[in-house]
Parts: structure tokens; sequence; C-alpha cells
């Protein structure tokens, strides 16, 4: 799957090459890294991930114009490694991360303050670095200042109402105009790369899948992609299908619920009230299928654990048309609400120059102009063999970010018909060695893509392991979103974005 045409293998070729699949990872000595930052200031290479361990650092990289992904690793022996921050703005985050989990010090970081340790610790750094240290004050955590006349505060969180994970939001307001809005995150800390380590590929999956509930069935697949890639492991055909299947449902029955919420935040209950009924009737039809609501597990190394189901077959063939019908007439409805429409254009925009700059995927970098698609760039099977139409828009705020939704549905229902009328037969999954090797594995889940790579021992035990939910660079968007918008607007921009508190936390 390595393009060797690509521009940014050629220049990380200057590195050596490590054993890695399907996309290759080279070594870096320092002089190649502190190269390699100069020239991302040129280079239009997308940051899709940064993670490390005790001595060392990887960064991998996206080029667009082959369609190619390459990882950079640098050893530091010393702790320390040059900060990609300067110009891969959506580094700052990644790189806080890699200091609070395995001790590593990002050199010339625009932002050292903690991010997922809140002083709650016994150690500072979780297990895989091991270094014990004193604790720090639980609260000991300094907002970033904002200066001016009339300028006042709102703490919200990280305790909210309903039934929500906790996030921490400061606002900076002059009279109800938001100055600026800074997250803090991490509260969902579980340890989970700490936890695969030592497990088999079969049994560190279960954590895999359970990184953000709502989108289990694409981390479970990123994960199992990377632990066949680094065992060479080819899944049956049929296993293929059902994962895509699988996946179309995950995004379908999330695409529902998103639109219906972010409806009800610019309060109008009716649609929530409809859309809530058909993500609720898609989570029956996916546990009629595959035995499970979420579909939790199904998607494991090697294949699958669940065939589909006859009558939930049959239930699905017989959803798909009445669910067009049920979504035409209710975005007709959204269409023709003036105080809706109100509420929805215009308010919280992103830029395409700053979807582009972070990365952003999924719907909110399709709605600000980002052509990018995980099924189809890089691209994995069996979609190279469907017709996938992938939604863009213009515009950046709530109205492009709940369109760009509904247009996916309709092509995921389109991509639900292929895959049953060309579901092969055969077997659901084969054992997948025991063996040495990394690999990488990158899906589109229904927020954006997810990328999972994996280190394995020569008895097939994982090493180390790193998974990325494209929320790590959805939520800095959100940040810049609310900025000059009326605080009231904050829930309907937040669920616009829904990001994942639970997938970024680790």
């Amino acid at each position: 799957m390595a393009n060797q045409d690509s521009a940014l293998l050629a220049y990380l070729a200057a590195g050596a090459e490590m054993a890695q699949r399907p996309w290759p990872r080279y070594r870096l000595s320092r002089d190649q890294w502190q190269d390699l930052i100069l020239h991302l200031a040129v280079a239009d290479w997308t940051l899709l991930a940064l993670w490390g361990e005790p001595t060392i650092v990887y960064a991998t990289f996206y080029d667009s114009a082959a369609a190619a992904i390459g990882v950079a690793s640098l050893d530091c022996p010393d702790g320390h490694f040059p900060s990609l921050s300067g110009v891969r703005p959506s580094a700052i985050r990644l790189e806080r991360a890699a200091q609070d989990l395995y001790g590593l010090t990002a050199d010339g970081l625009t932002d050292v303050r903690p991010w997922l340790d809140h002083g709650q610790w016994r150690h500072a750094q979780s297990p895989p670095a091991g270094a014990p240290a004193a604790q720090r004050a639980a609260n000991d955590y300094h907002f970033l200042p904002v200066e001016g006349e009339g300028i006042h505060q709102i703490p919200v969180g990280p305790v909210h109402a309903g039934i929500i994970e906790p996030g921490g939001f400061r606002f900076h307001c002059n009279g109800e105009a938001v100055v600026r809005l800074e997250q803090r995150l991490g509260y969902t800390h579980k340890g989970t790369e700490s936890l695969m380590v030592g497990k088999l590929p079969e049994e560190a999956a279960q954590f895999a899948a359970r990184l953000s509930g709502d989108s289990t069935v694409a981390c479970s697949l990123a994960f199992a992609q990377a632990a066949e890639w680094a065992t060479g492991t080819t899944v049956p055909p049929r296993a293929v299908y059902l994962r895509a299947l699988m996946g179309e449902l995950e995004r379908v029955a999330n695409h529902f619920g998103d639109i219906g919420a972010i409806c009800n935040d610019a309060a109008f209950a009716f649609m929530l009230a409809h859309f809530s009924v058909l993500r609720e009737e898609v989570l029956r039809i996916a546990e009629s299928c595959f035995d499970h609501r979420l579909m939790m597990d199904r998607v494991v190394p090697g294949g699958v654990t669940q065939d589909l189901n006859p009558i939930g077959e049959a239930r699905l063939r017989a959803f798909m048309p009445d669910a067009r019908d049920r979504l035409s007439a209710l975005l007709a409805v959204y269409d023709n609400k003036p105080s809706l429409l109100d509420r929805t254009f215009g308010t919280g925009i992103v830029s395409a120059a700053l979807a582009r700059q972070f990365g952003a995927g999924g719907y909110v970098g399709r709605a600000s102009g980002r052509d990018i698609d995980a099924r189809r760039d890089p691209g994995y099977p069996p979609y190279d063999e469907l017709v996938l139409s992938v939604p863009v828009l213009p515009g950046g705020d709530v109205n492009s970010r709940l369109m760009v939704r509904a247009r996916e549905v309709e092509a995921s229902l389109s991509l639900i018909e292929q895959i049953l009328d060309r579901l092969p037969g055969g077997s659901l999954r084969v054992p997948i060695g025991r063996r040495a090797g990394e690999g990488i594995g990158l899906v589109e889940g229904f927020r954006g893509d997810y990328l999972a790579w994996v280190s394995l021992t020569e008895t097939g035990a994982v090493r180390r392991a790193h998974l990325r939910d494209p929320s790590w660079f959805q939520w800095p968007l959100l940040e810049a979103a609310i900025e000059n918008n009326i605080v009231a607007d904050f829930p309907l921009c937040n669920k616009s974005f829904n990001c994942s508190y639970s997938g970024h936390d680790l």
C-alpha cells in the first residue's frame, strides 16, 4: 500500500527504514528530525498522529498528493526531542500528552502545561515510564489570561447536566461575546494503552473496543488492521464485508443521533424526537444482525466473531427505503424552519485554512472544504469495490456540519445495500500469527479517521500500542469556532462537533 512516488516517503527515506507495514517507518537522527521540522514549514503533509514511549517519539504524516503515509521516529535516550508544535500546532496537545504519559520533553513546545495528568496520578508518568515523583496539586492548572476592559470568565464543567462525560471549559467573555474558550480535558484518562501492553492482540482488542463506545467498531477495526499488518494475516473476504457493514451501521446510528441533538440545542425538540427514533431503530437492527446494539467486540484481529443473522438482514433491507423517505421528509422540515436556520447558518465557523492546518477529518473537516475520507484515501477493502460518495461543503458552520452528516447517511445507506448485495460466503475469522512486527491501521469512523499502531514482541504480545481518536484534532477547532459567537450558542457549536472525551483521554 505504500506509494513509493510520495515526496513524503522519499524525504523520510534519508533515515533507516524499519520493518513496519503497510506503510514504512523511518528512524531519523536528531539532525534529520530537525531538518524535517524545517521542511514541514513548506511541505503540505498532514500530521496524523504523534506518540511516544520512554525513549522514543513517533510522528505519522499523510501525503495527500500521493495518498501515502509515512512514520518518522526519533530515539530520545535523554528524554528530549525537538517539538513539532511550531510548524504543526496540531502537535501541541499530543506532545503534552507524551510528556505526561512517558516523561518525554518536547523542546520548544509552545505550551508546557500538563494535559492528561491532573495531579491525581501516583507517578509523574503512567506505568510504561514508571518514574515516581511527588504528586502535583489537583487544581494546579492555570488557564491562559485574557486582558481587556469588561472581560469576565465563565467556568463550565467538568461535571455537566445529563449523561455526558466530564470536560472543563473556561469562557472569557465581553458581554455575551466569547473572546476566548479554553478546554481542559483528561478527566476520563483510563490508562488504555498501558493496559494493552503485554497482552495478546485478541485480548488487547477489547481495550481498543472500549476507547469510545460510540465508535467501538471503528476503533476495533483500526486496531485489528494494525495487528493483521504486523503479523501478515489475511482476513477472509466475508469478514471484510461484514466489518464494513458494521461500520456503516455505526455511522448511520451516530449521525441520526447527532442531527437530532443539534436541532434540539437550537430549541427544536421535534427533530430530536424523530431522529432519536431513527437512531433507536438502527441500534435495534444492529442487535438483530450481530447480537449487540453497538456491535462491540464483533470486530477482532483476524476477522469477526459474529455472522450476519438472516432475520436481521431482512429487517435491515426493509428499513433502507423507509429510512431514506423519513430522512428526506425531516430535512425538508429543517430547510423550512427560518428560526432554526437562523441559529445554524453562520454559527461556529471553522475556516478551510484552519481545518487544513489541524488536519481535521470527518464532518468537521469536510464541512470546511477538506475532501478527505480514509475509506477512499488511502483506502482499504472492501471500499475499493464499492461506489462511495464523500460529501464536502465549504461553509464551515453548524449548518454545514449538520448537512454533511445528512449526506453521509444517504451515502451509507447506499453502501449498506451494496455490501448486502455483494456479501461473499466463507469463513469469518482466521488465527493471527505469533510473531514480532509493527503495523498501522487507518479507518474512517463516524467522527473521522481512527489510527492505531501496534508493536508486537517475538511471542506476539503487545510491546506498545497507540490509539488516536479523530477528536484530538477537532477539539482545538471548537475553541476557534466559538470565538466571537455568543455564550448561548456554545451548546449548539459543541454538539455540531460532538468530540469524544473518552476517545481523547486514552
